[in-house]
Order: C-alpha cells, then sequence, then structure tokens
C-alpha cells in the first residue's frame, strides 16, 4: 500500500464519520496526505486530518480522530489504529499488505511513481538558451541538467510539456560574434568585447574553407554572421544532445522580427491600455505592475527593444497555447522577474498562473582545490565539454541536480570521480548494480520470482519493513519534485532514504540461499523487494537523466 492509497482510506474514513454525525462536508480536504512518523514505534504512517478540521466542523479533535480511527482500523491491510495526543491518527499496515508493495512495483515496471496529478497542464518550458555566440558556459550546463530533469519529473505527472531553447540571433551580441569570426579569418587580433577561443577560429577556418572568396565578398561580416551562426547552432545542438538533452522547440529571435510578431505584441499591448509615448519613445506602463520603473518598447529611433522581443515571445508562447510559461534564468537575469511579470499582467494575464521564473544560481569547478577559471576552447568561460571530460555525463547531470537550483554550487573534480560512496552518483549508481547483481546470481542458483509464490507477509524483518516504507514513498517524492520545480528532492531520497535503506536490508536479509540450503518462499519474496528496490533507483535516475548500471 502506497501512503497515497493510505491517505485515500483515511479521507473516505473521515467522510463516513462525518455523514454518520451530520457534519459539514465542506471543511473537510477534497485531498489529504499521511506522514511516516520519526520514531518507528509510533506506527507506519501518521495523520493529522482530525486536527485540521476538528474546529470547523465543532467537535473535539480527539474525539473525532477517534471516530475516524475506529472507522479506518476496518479497511483492508490496515492492523491497527491508535489515536495520540491531541487527535493524531498512527496507522499500522498488516505485514500482508506492506509486502505486497514490492509487486506492484515490480508489476508497474517504469511506470512506478507516476500520477496523473498534473494532468490537463500545458507548459512551455524554456531552459538554457545560450546566445549562439559559444560554447554552453556552466550555468547554461546547470540548466540543461534541471531543466531536462525538471521536464521529464512534469511529464512524469502527467503534464503536457514542450521544452523550448530561445536563440537569441539578433542583436549586438551576434554583431560582436561576427566580427570576431572576420578578425580570426584575417588574422587580426580579436575585437574590442569580442569572442575569443579556440572555436572562433574553428568556425572562422570552416567558414572560409567552404566560403573561399568569403574575404572578397561585398559584406564578409555578413558572411561570416550567417555562417557563424549556422555552425554555432550545429555545435551547441550536438553537444546538449550528447549531453543526453533533447528540445522539442529551437525557437530563433530572428524569427520574431521577420514575421512582424514585435509589432503584433505592441498592438496588443495598445489594445490592453498600457503603452504611452514619451520623449519620441513608445513605453509599456510596467509600473502599473509591480516593476520599479516603465520599459521602453520601441526607440525614439523608430528600434525595438530587447525588451520588445521578450514580449513578443511570451506572447507567442500563450498563442500557440501553453497555460503557463516557464522560464530558467541564470543569476544575471535577476532583474528580469519583475519587469516579465508586469509585462505578462499588461497582457491581461495572471503572472502568477501564467508565468513562472525560475532563477539558477552560479556555478563553479574546482580541481586541486581552487576554481578552474577558464577553458583554452571556449576562451573566457569553463564549457559542457570541459565538465563531461573532468567527471562524465552521468556525474555532471546528477551533480548538477543534486542541489536547489537557487544555490551557488562546488563541483570538485575529485569528489565526483571517486569510487567511493562519498561520490553521490557512485553511491547510488552502486545499489543498481548491487540489485542487479543480487537478480543475477540468483538465476545462476535457480532462484527466481517465480519459483515459489509471493507471499508478501513473509517480509516482516523490521529492515524489510524499513525498505517497503521508503519504496512506497517514490510517488509521493516524484510528485512533490515536479510541483516544487525542485528535481533535486530525487537525488535526496535515492542517497538518503532508498540506498541507506538496502544496504541495512541487504545486511540483515540474505536473498540468496546459502550453501546447501534449500529455495524458500522467504528467498523469492526478499528477490521481490531486492527487484523492486533497482526498480524505484532506475525509475529516479532515469528522470534525472542519469544511468542505472547493471555492473560497475
Amino acid at each position: 500500500m502506497t501512503p497515497e492509497n493510505l491517505a485515500d482510506l483515511v479521507l473516505a474514513a473521515a467522510r463516513t464519520v462525518f455523514d454518520v454525525r451530520g457534519l459539514d462536508h465542506s471543511v473537510l480536504p477534497e485531498a489529504t496526505t499521511v506522514e511516516r512518523p520519526r520514531n518507528p514505534e509510533h506506527g507506519d504512517y501518521a495523520s493529522n486530518i482530525a486536527m485540521q478540521v476538528a474546529k470547523r466542523a465543532g467537535v473535539n479533535p480527539r474525539e473525532l480522530a477517534q471516530a475516524i480511527a475506529d472507522q479506518l482500523s476496518a479497511a483492508d491491510g490496515v492492523a491497527a489504529v491508535e489515536v495520540a495526543g491531541p487527535g493524531f491518527l498512527n496507522v499500522r499496515l498488516d505485514a500482508g499488505t506492506a509486502g505486497r508493495l514490492a509487486e506492484s512495483v515490480v508489476l508497474a515496471s517504469g511506470g512506478y511513481g507516476h500520477s496523473k496529478a498534473l494532468a490537463g497542464e500545458r507548459l512551455n518550458l524554456e531552459f538554457v538558451s545560450a546566445n549562439p555566440t559559444g560554447p554552453i558556459h556552466l550555468g547554461g550546463v546547470r540548466w540543461a541538467a534541471v531543466g531536462d530533469a525538471l521536464a521529464r519529473l512534469l511529464r512524469a505527472t502527467g503534464a503536457e510539456v514542450t521544452t523550448e531553447y530561445y536563440f537569441n540571433d539578433a542583436g549586438a551580441q551576434i554583431d560582436r560574434f561576427a566580427m570576431s569570426l572576420l578578425a580570426s579569418a584575417k588574422g587580426e587580433p580579436t575585437p574590442e568585447d569580442g569572442y575569443g577561443g579556440e572555436y572562433i577560429s574553428d568556425i572562422a577556418s570552416t567558414v572560409v574553407a567552404k566560403r573561399p572568396d568569403v574575404l572578397d565578398a561585398p559584406d564578409p561580416q555578413e558572411v561570416f554572421r550567417v555562417e557563424g551562426i549556422e555552425l554555432m547552432f550545429a555545435q551547441i545542438k550536438e553537444s546538449l544532445a550528447e549531453f543526453g538533452t533533447h528540445f522539442d522547440v529551437f525557437f530563433n529571435e530572428k524569427d520574431l522580427h521577420d514575421r512582424g510578431e514585435l509589432q503584433h505584441a505592441l498592438t496588443k499591448l495598445r489594445e490592453q491600455g498600457h503603452t504611452f509615448e514619451a520623449d519620441g519613445a513608445t513605453w509599456l506602463r510596467t509600473t502599473d505592475f509591480g516593476d520599479d520603473k516603465d520599459r521602453v518598447i520601441v526607440r525614439s529611433n523608430g528600434v525595438f527593444t530587447y525588451f520588445a522581443a521578450d514580449c513578443a515571445y511570451y506572447l507567442d508562447k500563450r498563442e500557440r497555447g501553453f497555460d503557463r510559461v516557464i522560464i530558467m534564468l541564470g543569476a544575471d537575469h535577476h532583474g528580469y522577474v519583475g519587469r516579465m511579470r508586469a509585462m505578462s499582467a499588461c497582457f491581461g494575464d495572471d503572472p502568477d498562473r501564467n508565468l513562472e521564473i525560475l532563477i539558477g544560481q552560479m556555478v563553479n569547478l574546482v580541481r586541486d582545490g581552487a576554481p578552474v577559471r577558464m577553458s583554452k576552447r571556449a576562451g573566457t568561460v569553463v564549457s559542457m565539454e570541459d565538465l563531461v571530460e573532468a567527471i562524465g555525463i552521468d556525474a555532471s547531470r546528477y551533480a548538477l541536480a543534486r542541489y536547489s537550483s537557487d544555490s551557488p554550487i562546488d563541483i570538485d573534480v575529485e569528489l565526483w570521480t571517486r569510487a567511493t560512496r562519498e561520490n553521490p552518483v557512485y553511491y547510488v549508481q552502486y545499489v543498481a548494480a548491487r540489485t542487479a547483481g543480487v537478480s543475477r546470481n540468483a538465476a545462476d542458483v535457480g532462484l527466481t520470482r517465480d519459483t515459489f509464490p509471493f507471499d508478501p507477509a513473509l517480509l516482516d524483518h523490521p529492515m524489510e519493513l524499513e525498505l517497503l516504507k521508503a519504496l512506497a514513498g517514490f510517488p509521493a517524492v516524484v510528485r512533490s519534485a515536479a510541483e516544487r520545480r525542485e528535481p533535486h528532492k530525487i537525488s535526496h531520497y535515492l542517497e538518503e532514504v532508498v540506498a541507506q535503506a538496502f544496504h541495512r536490508f541487504y545486511d540483515s536479509c540474505r536473498v540468496l540461499p546459502m550453501g546447501d540450503e534449500e529455495i524458500s518462499a522467504l528467498h523469492v519474496a526478499r528477490l521481490w523487494l531486492n527487484d523492486a528496490t533497482r526498480q524505484v533507483i532506475v525509475n529516479g535516475l532515469t528522470l534525472l537523466g542519469v544511468s542505472a548500471p547493471e555492473r560497475m
């Protein structure tokens, strides 16, 4: 029985009590939860539903709790319910019910932990969106890992998600990129505020090889702009694909300009009545919705601002039918939040419902106790390729998704390449490999899950019950991680709950028969639990985009 199943039983029992007593059902929640008590002696799960609703229902909370306990005790799978303190419900499951979870997990396979909690939501999730002026730096790599994990979590909870990468292929940064390529092709120094690094000379050389006459063209800088952007796009897409991060949509800013989307957005904003003219420019009155100042949409020279492109892009997403636009931005974009929320409101949207902005903090790669400052290939930044070369793809993705995105992190090369339990990804993957090894060894001695009928009541050892509780919590962790946009909850769960519980089970409860010992139904039941553990770890690591090896 999962916590969600038990929570449903608790709520059903409460509703029955309210029916019998003629109490007002409106004070009951639509859904409730149960928690694992810190002290196992208090039972398997606890609920405070009686304390939540008693006052509004006009009854004594402990008296209400006892009535719910009496009703809940009759439910299948519930061994006992005790009332504690001012009205807590402490629930104990019978051994057979607890053990049945092992079978449920294995049979659900990759679907265990998934739900329909966010069904019906159409979400556009934009992340990375690095300018095509160089390789993806560490900040962008963090979003490649976190954003991809979040997309997997949201889909696992029933949301319809479109992942999107926004290429800023227009503006001053692209001009500096093109000038840098041209200077490299001419053998000249990098222009002031230009881009350096081996990748610039590589791209410039490729353009010259493709267009030998490029330096004699009427506008060679424009040639380097077009060809250079295309090559940089290709490199970025290839790097992301190798990292395991895939996007449904690659959206070019230039398309907004070419299709007249900026003018379309301006027309919409004028219709809403939030634009005004001043000093020859067109402004958006974002201060009406909490921004610290109004924003220019069209400069006095008639040129649209970068913020105008932000407006057009947001409107484009909403007109494509997305209920919520989720944008992941780096720490240096923190000031964008207020203006973007105000812009959403200017379009007539509810920023709390239709727009969500997540801010990610800085990442440092540390080697020998000191930060790695720059990459020879990328110039002034540490790139995705540098990180992957240093610690590998699995460790990179796990390390970046393991921490709350609003916290800065240091990635220690020595730690994340160490084959010990101090390395978090190694620790979890080792359990995945160990469970697979147990299954292989079981097959070698003729032990399979079909050797005897599965008897869940045999899984009554304290360490077996502890592991079952750990596995039962997975669906709630997935849902919470998705709803709170916190993929790091998955890694913490795998490390602190499942892996630790499995090690204690493995040390106390032998799965395989020893010596001449005959295979018994207990061995079979424990094999089911072993395989269920592997399935949960596989599912959890898959949500993070990390492999679950069968051997290490």
